[in-house]
């Protein structure tokens, strides 16, 4: 079989879509979400989380039958008290192939550590898809959305070769969010609710989903604002309220700073602001959040403070700030209430009363195609 290093391979022939930096290791390069230029402005937990690649696809174009990835992953989830296997999938068309990766690093937590978890090192691993269709096609590798990925090597079955990566000729889609859109809990890679979406439609995404992240900070207004983008989405509030971040009297101007920002560059892209889903002990009560002994997360009555904001506040000023936005000339900014995504029926798909399990988020992606891109998405 051919072999190629991804520190060597050409970027026409192999292309990481979505990964926008590298941590370069001797072992092969660690993807990264954001740019290169946002390193120094990067809190450490948002740091954590651009490294997990939902969303990220390897793309080539071959006439290959075989493909064989390399990497070392480093993973946070358990099944059954181990390791979770790591998943990687392969579509082709509307095809997907499944395969997994159970050796490589994983985190547990150690009370004693200095830090509270521990790093148990493994070894880099192989996933290996065969029996591919013949004939020329664009392969994408959708990478797990929630390890650590260090990619190594790539193999092709040898009378194969790789030709440049065409023009992207899909709508592209930019999409930005909390731990609901990372989607942690989703089972696959193809099954975060982003992604469910963006297959439905036939977009190419790119995920900035990042866990507890979501706090508008510029950087990622100005990573947005940067790209090649169709269409931008971005679902914002739980997180503000999960850590209280921001009272209402900074959240109105934060939020339009943010969307300031990416007009700069993208002034008649089509933008749509989602407002949070159903999370039962912050519809009416500000947060922080904090599970309680079930793992299950609750507010606080402590901590009804001044300024504070429930999610129903937060819907209503998303959509009083689209209202008036639209109505100062912004024609292409539109509002979409979350609670059309996953709403209190579906309270049974959301096991710590705040994140949706596998189920739910499926459930999320179809809606918002049916509801949204079927027909009001970019490529209609």
């Amino acid at each position: 079989m051919a072999s190629f290093s991804f520190s060597e391979i050409d970027p026409s022939l192999v292309r990481v879509h979505g990964s926008l930096d590298f941590d370069k290791r001797p072992e092969g390069l660690g993807v990264r979400r954001l740019p290169a230029w946002t390193r120094p402005q990067v809190p450490q937990g948002l740091d954590v989380m651009a490294r997990m690649p939902s969303g990220v696809r390897i793309q080539i174009y071959t006439d290959a039958t075989e493909i064989t990835l390399e990497a070392l992953t480093t993973t946070f989830r358990f099944e059954n008290g181990k390791p979770a296997k790591v998943p990687f999938q392969l579509q082709i068309g509307g095809s997907l192939y499944t395969q997994f990766m159970s050796r490589g690093h994983y985190i547990k937590p150690e009370p004693s550590a200095p830090n509270g978890f521990e790093l148990v090192r493994g070894e880099a691993d192989k996933v290996k898809f065969v029996d591919l269709p013949q004939g020329e096609k664009l392969c994408e590798i959708w990478l797990p959305h929630n390890a650590y990925v260090t990619l190594r090597r790539m193999a092709i079955n040898g009378s194969a070769s790789l030709m440049p990566v065409p023009t992207e000729t899909r709508k592209r889609w930019v999409h930005y969010g909390s731990s609901i859109s990372h989607c942690m809990e989703a089972k696959l890679p193809s099954e975060t609710w982003p992604a469910v979406a963006a297959r439905r439609a036939d977009l190419s995404l790119m995920s900035f989903g990042v866990g507890g992240q979501c706090h508008l900070d510029q950087f990622m207004a100005r990573t947005i604002r940067d790209q090649d983008a169709d269409f931008i989405s971005m679902k914002i509030g739980i997180n503000i309220i999960n850590l209280d971040s921001m009272k209402e009297r900074v959240f109105t101007p934060a939020m339009h700073g943010f969307l300031d920002t990416i007009r700069e560059k993208k002034p008649l892209t089509p933008i749509l602001v989602i407002s949070p889903i159903y999370c039962p002990s912050a519809e009416t009560r500000p947060g922080p959040t904090i599970p309680d002994e079930n793992g299950k997360f609750q507010t606080n009555e402590a901590n009804l403070n001044t300024g504070s904001m429930s999610l129903s506040r937060v819907r209503e000023i998303l959509q009083d700030l689209v209202e008036q936005r639209s109505a100062q000339g912004d024609a292409n900014l539109s509002y979409f209430n979350g609670l059309e995504l996953f709403n209190e029926d579906d309270r049974s798909d959301l096991p710590d009363d705040l994140h949706p399990n596998p189920a739910g988020y499926i459930r999320m992606g179809n809606r918002f195609f049916e509801k949204y891109l079927k027909n009001r998405g970019p490529q209609n």
